[in-house]
């Protein structure tokens, strides 16, 4: 039998991933993406489990603890730049590093057994009972035995097949901004600096050497609001941020100066179905949840659920893509019930609620000090 064709659109995360375990089960994978390269920069994401598992499996472990971001510590700060608590970051069983750093490690892993095309995307698409016909905007047309939509928040695949985003996407009320600065933005290369006031916290990580800025702040709607305009995503910036204090007026205007600093709605994506005929949505497309970090872990664990699913059911497409959906929901289903409660953790509305917090953040740093610094036994001679 000729191995069945499946393209996916996206390679940010959870395409390459899949594209490696997908032709690893004899599929013949072809990830298209938008951008012209993988995309450069970006904040830091940890991989932690059910993630770390997929990565050692794929032999890629290693190579993400070579490219680590070397951060260990966060000093967290109260609304006047003091230190509240600093405390160790590093875990066994997690690895830190950039989110462009994991995409390429990924697309290593999963490019000499795929077809990627860069600079190019779906246009329209075409599902009848034996295949989907794809346009891409610069391709010729051609035909895939399954499409998976690992294409992000504002995934395309799921607008021309499911409808627009406004059915699946539930916004937080907040915003996510992020810029690179200068190499000695961060005195201490390993040591990530967080400072929180009411509805706005603003983080500088030092991601291997290339610090960030990463703004996420409380705002209600934007009449007119457009995320492809940068100028107005810098006023909305500068506007959330005036007379914070600390870093805060150099690190806007390091946003300001930038001339394409990342821009986003904090937005969950929750959906009914991941799967519509021959084609399926994975990673953040199809269930996004926004500050718990987790997006990038679940992508990957997503995909290798996927592909699982994929070859235990040859030529069974439908039932593979309940088997996967069944199995991931309960991945990402208790995560989505607990974004409320991170949100108020992470981004207080409140001086109380602010203050509330960081009484919590000081009784859990001394019960850490407390049980790191318990003397060790003293030996006596006889």
């Amino acid at each position: 039998m000729t191995p069945a064709r499946v393209l996916i659109h996206g390679a940010g995360i959870a395409g390459p991933a899949l594209a490696y375990w997908l032709a690893r089960h004899g599929y013949r994978p072809t990830v298209v993406e938008q951008a012209k390269e993988l995309r450069s920069g970006g904040s830091a994401v940890v991989v932690k489990e059910p993630a770390l598992t997929v990565a050692r499996s794929m032999g890629i472990l290693t190579r993400l603890r070579e490219v680590a971001t070397g951060s260990n510590v966060l000093s967290l700060l109260d609304p006047d730049g003091r230190q509240l608590l600093r405390a160790p970051t590093t875990s066994p069983r997690s690895v830190e590093v950039t989110r462009s750093d994991l995409s390429t490690v990924l697309h290593q892993a999963a490019r000499d057994d795929a077809e990627f095309l860069f600079d190019d995307t779906i246009t329209s698409l075409q599902q009848d009972r034996s295949g989907v016909e794809v346009t891409f905007r610069r391709s010729p047309p051609r035909r895939f035995d399954l499409l998976v939509g690992a294409d992000g928040v504002h995934s395309p695949v799921r607008r021309m097949v499911f409808g627009p985003a406004e059915r699946f996407t539930t916004g937080l009320g907040m915003y996510g901004a992020t810029v690179p600065l200068e190499p000695g933005a961060l005195d201490d290369p390993e040591v990530a600096v967080m400072l929180t006031a009411p509805g706005r916290m603003l983080t500088i990580h030092p991601s291997r050497g290339k610090p960030l800025a990463t703004f996420t702040f409380r705002g209600g709607r934007v009449p007119g609001y457009d995320r492809h305009d940068t100028a107005l995503h810098k006023r909305m910036v500068a506007e959330a941020y005036a007379g914070l204090g600390w870093r805060s007026p150099e690190l806007v205007e390091a946003y300001r100066n930038h001339p394409a600093p990342f821009f986003d709605p904090l937005a969950n994506v929750r959906m009914d179905e991941w799967s519509r005929g021959r084609v399926a949505l994975l990673g953040d497309a199809a269930s996004a949840v926004a500050l718990l970090g987790d997006g990038s872990s679940m992508a990957m664990a997503g995909a290798h659920t996927l592909a699982e699913a994929l070859a235990a059911h040859p030529g069974d497409h439908a039932r593979a893509f309940r088997a996967y959906e069944a199995k991931h929901r309960r991945q990402v289903d208790p995560r989505h019930r607990r974004v409320g409660l991170v949100a108020a953790l992470l981004v207080p509305r409140t001086r109380h609620g602010l203050a509330l917090r960081n009484t919590a953040v000081r009784a859990v740093g001394l019960a850490a000090r407390a049980r790191n610094s318990t003397p060790a036994k003293q030996h006596s001679r006889a």
